[in-house]
């Protein structure tokens, strides 16, 4: 079976032992969209705020983070098969900033993991795929501290990022946002912060 991410250009790749080598590709609205839908429509990812979204609208909603500077969208493939969606940010240019001091060096993080299959149902797939993305983000972009904030009655995605080493921050409410292209209801989330230093110790 061929690799139809293979013509598209990586910002990083990471071999991860046992289980291949996973690409970092910058999100494509249009060409993406039917897989990043079918994630963002399931009942697990209603934290993720596009339930009930078409197919376009996701890809417009995609389309125009593509035009900022401060959000970026990718899409992660191991063996030509997606595996997860990242979404990198600027704290000032976020509604976070609103709730938490944001420090020089900081970006934020959203993580959608891909349907549970043969990588999920693995032992060590979902702390080796955060190994790949806290190394693009904190030595690729050269960043000092990781900020989330994962809805708090998203139990199993705090939980994930607590057991990577995130510390827990407070919990807060993140103001309602309504531009244009996208509209953020209100939410409550849980901040929680990974350092280089606790990332890569030594």
């Amino acid at each position: 079976m061929s690799d139809p991410y293979a013509t598209r250009e990586s910002v990083h790749e990471q071999a991860l032992d046992g289980f291949g080598t996973v690409r970092v590709l910058p999100l494509d609205a249009a060409a993406d969209a039917e897989v990043v839908h079918r994630w963002v429509s399931e009942d697990r990812a209603s934290f993720w705020g596009m339930n009930g979204l078409t197919q376009d609208q996701v890809a417009g909603i995609y389309a125009h983070m593509d035009t900022l500077d401060t959000h970026h969208a990718f899409l992660l493939v191991m063996d030509g098969v997606p595996v997860a969606l990242l979404q990198t940010y600027e704290p000032e240019a976020d509604r976070v900033s609103e709730c938490y001091a944001a420090q020089p060096g900081d970006i934020g993080v959203h993580l959608l993991l891909a349907p549970a299959g043969a990588q999920g149902a693995r032992s060590g797939w979902t702390s080796g795929l955060a190994a790949v993305i806290t190394t693009y983000v904190l030595i690729g972009l050269d960043r000092r501290r990781i900020v989330v904030d994962p809805d708090v009655r998203n139990d199993k995605a705090v939980a994930r990022f607590l057991k990577q080493g995130f510390t827990a921050g407070p919990a807060v409410v993140l103001p309602e946002v309504d531009l244009p292209d996208v509209y953020l209801p209100e939410k409550k989330a849980q901040l929680a912060f990974l350092t280089r230093e606790v990332a890569f110790p030594g």
